[in-house]
């Protein structure tokens, strides 16, 4: 006959052992390897619950002082041992039993009343909430210090002139800076993204139960007050089932990969022979087992490459909670599982980003040895004429046919042509004067931008002072 006592604590409606019964059963319900992590979140929730039973008389003065003591001791003992403490048994399947178990070895009966009230389903709702504002405020110390790095970078290299790119074509010149302050902008805005679906999802589930609350005298505004994670859940049932707070962690992450490896493809071609826009730290290349001359950006394309494991871990967790009922089902535990290994990709990618714009160099001659091909002045050159009263699909048009006449003489340049021939392209009136050269020419050109926001020297300027001042990096 089996022994009933050796039956999980949450399973003596069962005869005998129960799941315990069986080690893959017990190892296949175990989320100890994983959610251990989420111990000082458990414990925080834990003394809120205790001092709020202690608030409407559930426990006694003795017994909070007894829980509050205990947990204390246990947070030290598990921050001090890490994996090798003692009271880690996956037999018991999560971090929340584990310490409940602990805590009734150090301080028996007064720890068995600590789940008065609680249940495991609305208590890992509150510890993943706690975690992932944790995460956030994790995450937007790392966006910020990546943004340190591309001012920095960009106040030292950032007025080079270089081209501009659409379709990978060339388009119209700007200075490095515009291109390195448009990847900060993107990056805060994965920041912005990050706080406001933080925000969304501040409502303290504890107090919710297992799905229906409960029939005791709970104080959810008393736990809520001591946590900070914002008012009282509206609704036990959703309060318990929801995921949309690990999601949208994961959604946040997952755009974040996206744009790091949109900037890292960037780079990578930046910082081919055929380019030769960028160098890069040799601490950030690696070499070939074959070719003794390679420098390979291996650490960009492992980002470009781990965007798409963060993207799996979001379509992971959408799948898994898209055909969940209402109430609590074992599904959710995974959830875990994926967030923490996206969040655990996203950081590391986000640190050695940091790391490779700190230490990269934009190259100034090569990129102006290029910087006449494409005829990039020719946008100016329109702006140019309708200045001179010409309607701006007409001047397109001049252009066009001046770009066909700088190709078919093999002048290359815009800059090359003469004043009859501009205004011979114009038609019946002259236009075009003198001063037309000082519109011409990548570097003439990126002095002339007046728009707020532009990628030459004027919306540079203006958006490093900016940038300097938001990171607390203005001297002035």
């Amino acid at each position: 006959m089996s022994n009933p006592t050796a039956a999980k604590p949450w399973e003596h409606a069962k005869a005998g052992e129960g799941s315990a019964a069986d080690p893959l059963a017990t190892r296949f319900v175990a989320s100890l390897d994983y959610d251990r992590r989420l111990y000082k979140h458990d414990i925080r929730g834990s003394l809120a619950h205790a001092r709020m039973l202690r608030h409407v008389d559930l426990i006694s003065d003795d017994e909070l002082k007894q829980i509050e003591q205990g947990l204390t001791d246990i947070e030290r003992e598990i921050t001090e041992q890490g994996d090798a403490w003692p009271g880690w048994d996956e037999s018991l399947e999560d971090v929340h039993m584990c310490v409940e178990a602990a805590l009734i070895a150090k301080v028996g009966d007064a720890g068995r009343k600590l789940h008065t009230g609680r249940s495991r389903n609305d208590q890992i709702a509150l510890d993943l909430l706690l975690w992932v504002e944790e995460a956030a405020d994790a995450l937007t110390a790392k966006f910020n210090t990546l943004n340190s790095a591309f001012v920095t970078l960009a106040e030292r290299d950032g007025r080079f002139v270089m081209p501009s790119y659409t379709h990978l074509q060339r388009a119209q010149p700007i200075v490095v800076g515009g291109e390195l302050l448009a990847w900060a902008s993107a990056f805060e805005r994965c920041n912005r993204r990050l706080r406001a679906l933080v925000n969304i999802n501040r409502r303290n589930p504890l107090g919710s139960g297992a799905i229906a609350g409960s029939s005791l005298p709970l104080d959810r505004e008393h736990t809520a007050a001591a946590l900070n994670v914002g008012p009282p859940s509206d609704n036990s049932l959703d309060a318990t089932a929801s995921r949309d707070a690990a999601i949208d962690l994961a959604y946040a992450l997952t755009m974040a990969s996206n744009t790091l490896s949109r900037w890292a493809e960037q780079w990578i071609l930046y910082c081919t022979t055929e380019f030769g826009f960028v160098t890069l730290d040799g601490r950030y290349t690696t070499g070939s087992s074959m070719m003794p001359q390679k420098q390979n950006p291996d650490m960009l394309e492992l980002l470009r490459g781990r965007s798409g494991g963060i993207t799996g871990q979001l379509v992971a967790l959408l799948t898994m909670t898209k055909g969940i009922t209402i109430g609590y089902n074992r599904d959710l535990q995974e959830d875990k599982r994926y967030l923490f290994a996206a969040y655990d990709s996203c950081c590391d990618c986000l640190d050695i980003a940091a790391g490779i714009v700190a230490t990269a160099k934009f190259n100034e001659k090569a990129i102006a040895a290029g910087l006449n091909r494409g005829y990039l002045d020719a946008t100016s050159l329109a702006d140019y004429l309708v200045t001179k009263g010409v309607p701006f699909r007409t001047a397109h048009q001049v252009v066009g046919k001046l770009v066909q006449t700088c190709e078919a003489q093999g002048l290359g340049q815009l800059a090359k042509l003469s004043l009859e021939q501009f205004n011979d392209a114009c038609g019946e009136r002259t236009v075009v004067d003198q001063d037309v050269y000082q519109w011409l020419g990548a570097a003439n050109v990126v002095k002339r931008y007046r728009s707020s926001g532009n990628g030459g020297l004027s919306g540079f300027e203006q958006q490093l002072k900016q940038w300097k001042q938001r990171l607390g990096q203005d001297d002035g």
